[in-house]
């Protein structure tokens, strides 16, 4: 039902609601008229009369309370009340058409004695409407009202929901505060309360407090409950179906710091769950104030820290003419939350308008950081669009530097942002020679963070992610390159099995064949004992499939080996490969013929004697 509201225009529903006032107020007229010439028990259709034309009065009301506040009054539960309160007058409508005349005065005496239950059943529901009624008309005052109304004795939470939603929409501001704030609570509180404040048309008004910006707390309490009704796919299709991603990032980009914290938020849970949500991000450019604000406070003093060499020092100056900063001097740092550019190009649509700084903590300012930097890794994850934009200089050496200085979940999400970008950047061979050329200033200083990482680091939690980003990066690396080679080597021996295990996948990807330069990391790996290291991580269940194919893919260059370290190398890759073969094999069939190729290129590599 909710859905078919949703597709109606507004003048539409407006039709439809006056339509049914009209048609309600048609059946209490009847009943009226009818009660007070009722011939057969008069008094009690004199009462019911008397009921309904205070009915009557509160149906004007309504109706003219939809005249005078047409676009903002709360239609969803007026429909349900005057659907149910046309329901009881029908009933009404019934009983005093039996009252008319009848010219059999046993007839007459039946009918009084079968019908004074009826009318004391039609009385409690007349009573019940108009009780319904007058809720209805306070909760459209704007002020929420937590008492229960007949209509949702049976589900109290409905009329909570019906009477928030009100205040949110028609309420002082600080009632809509604390209307958005319950229904946050009602969100989280379970998955039925969520499908509820969606089929009741909550969304909305939530975005319009959102948009407002009358006030951070209002603008922060809808962007809480946004946050916590969106919890799936179908519910985040509801904030996008409302056309609520536009409000979302030019808040985003022009609203104070406690705010931007908690649409960050929001963003990265609606990209997390939602693809085409996170496509229309990438339209509407939220990488754009996302990056500008994890760059608050970023500042490279000394370019020699991110990258060696003058090209990235040039680069650096590159941003300051985007940014619009005048260059000042080689010894002047480079403050990336300097400039304050619009964002015309997608992130606020509505005119030009500059980001908007309040006065903040230090731990405000990091919270927001961790905020933007977790959905940009939730943005960029599968997504080329996105990871094009993160990919641009300015953004990559920013992220460069972050990694080189950050610490905590603001590292760790920095780091797992780099890590699904070249994800994209492997499947996508326009993006990857773009972004990540081995000459590019920023990429480079982007693989020196990763490998010093490689060299420095024994959290597990770092290291995954950076030897993950290497392994997706393996086909930009020239023949010559054995630094990378060498720190994945050392990491096969790893005590945690992820960090191992992610090692042999990234040396999987520098071995195989679609890699163009794939003898030459293979031969490296051979002469750096890589054979031996891989001994650990035979009986690792989950890491056996990536030996397997390692070793099938080194093949080639052991059995092409000579000397009489190399045979007892062949000697070591056989075993393994046998080792390994049935428990792999018996899952995956099709690697049989990479099997073969592999056992007929040690076994023809070996000398005679053995």
């Amino acid at each position: 039902m909710a859905n078919v509201a949703a597709s109606m225009s507004s003048s539409e529903q407006e039709r439809i609601l006056q339509q049914e006032l009209s048609e309600c107020s048609d059946l209490a007229v009847q009943v009226i008229t009818l009660g007070k010439e009722a011939e057969h028990s008069s008094s009690e259709c004199s009462d019911l009369a008397d009921q309904t034309a205070r009915l009557y009065q509160l149906l004007g009301s309504i109706d003219l309370l939809s005249f005078s506040t047409q676009p903002m009054i709360y239609k969803r539960p007026i429909h349900r009340i005057v659907s149910d309160v046309s329901k009881n007058l029908e009933k009404g409508l019934t009983l005093v058409k039996k009252c008319k005349k009848h010219s059999s005065g046993v007839l007459r005496q039946v009918f009084a004695i079968t019908t004074t239950a009826d009318f004391r059943k039609v009385q409690a529901l007349l009573e019940s409407s108009i009780a319904d009624m007058e809720w209805l008309l306070s909760i459209e005052s704007g002020v929420a009202n937590l008492a229960l109304p007949p209509i949702a004795s049976i589900d109290p939470i409905l009329a909570w929901v019906w009477s928030y939603i009100a205040a949110i929409q028609l309420g002082q501001p600080n009632d809509r505060v604390d209307a958005a704030n319950e229904l946050a609570t009602l969100a989280r509180d379970s998955e039925r309360n969520k499908k509820m404040i969606i089929d009741e048309d909550g969304i909305q008004p939530l975005l319009r407090l959102l948009k407002e910006g009358t006030l951070p707390d209002a603008q922060i309490a809808a962007a809480n409950a946004l946050f916590n009704i969106g919890t799936d796919q179908e519910r985040v299709q509801a904030i996008v179906q409302g056309h609520g991603i536009p409000s979302i990032v030019r808040v985003l980009a022009d609203s104070t710091t406690s705010v931007q914290v908690a649409v960050a938020n929001l963003v990265g849970r609606m990209a997390e769950l939602d693809d085409a949500a996170r496509e229309e991000f990438a339209r509407e450019n939220v990488i754009k104030p996302l990056m500008m604000l994890l760059s608050v406070d970023t500042t490279l003093d000394d370019p020699k820290a991110i990258q060696p060499g003058k090209a990235c020092f040039h680069s650096l100056v590159q941003i300051n003419k985007e940014l619009g900063v005048k260059p000042r001097s080689l010894n002047n740092s480079l403050n990336l939350s300097t400039s304050s550019p619009s964002h015309s190009d997608g992130s606020n649509r509505g005119g030009h308008h500059h980001m908007k700084r309040e006065v903040d903590t230090p731990e405000m300012r990091l919270k927001l950081k961790i905020s933007c930097a977790s959905a940009l890794r939730k943005l960029s994850k599968g997504s080329v669009a996105n990871s094009r934009k993160i990919t641009e200089t300015k953004w990559l050496l920013c992220l460069a530097t972050i990694i080189t200085t950050g610490r905590g979940d603001l590292l760790l999400n920095c780091l797992n942002t780099v890590m699904e970008v070249t994800a994209v950047a492997e499947s996508d061979a326009d993006l990857r020679h773009a972004s990540f050329k081995t000459n590019n200033p920023a990429a480079k200083a982007i693989l020196e963070q990763l490998l010093r990482i490689l060299e420095e680091e024994t959290n597990c939690d770092l290291l995954v992610p950076a030897i993950k980003s290497v392994g997706y990066l393996a086909r930009i690396f020239p023949a010559r390159e054995t630094r990378i080679i060498k720190l994945l080597v050392i990491q096969l021996e790893h005590i945690q099995v992820d960090v191992a295990r992610e090692a042999t996948i990234a040396l999987e990807k520098f071995a195989c064949p679609e890699n163009f330069n794939h003898l030459e990391h293979s031969k490296t790996i051979v002469e750096l004992n890589g054979i031996q290291r891989l001994r650990g991580l035979l009986k690792a269940e989950d890491v056996q499939l990536h030996v397997f194919k390692l070793l099938c893919y080194l093949a080639p260059v052991i059995g092409n080996s000579r000397g009489p370290d190399q045979v007892q190398v062949q000697v070591q890759a056989l075993n393994f490969l046998h080792t390994s073969a049935r428990r792999v094999m018996s899952q995956y069939p099709e690697l049989g013929e990479i099997f073969g190729k592999a056992i007929h290129q040690l076994t023809h590599g070996q000398p005679r004697t053995h």
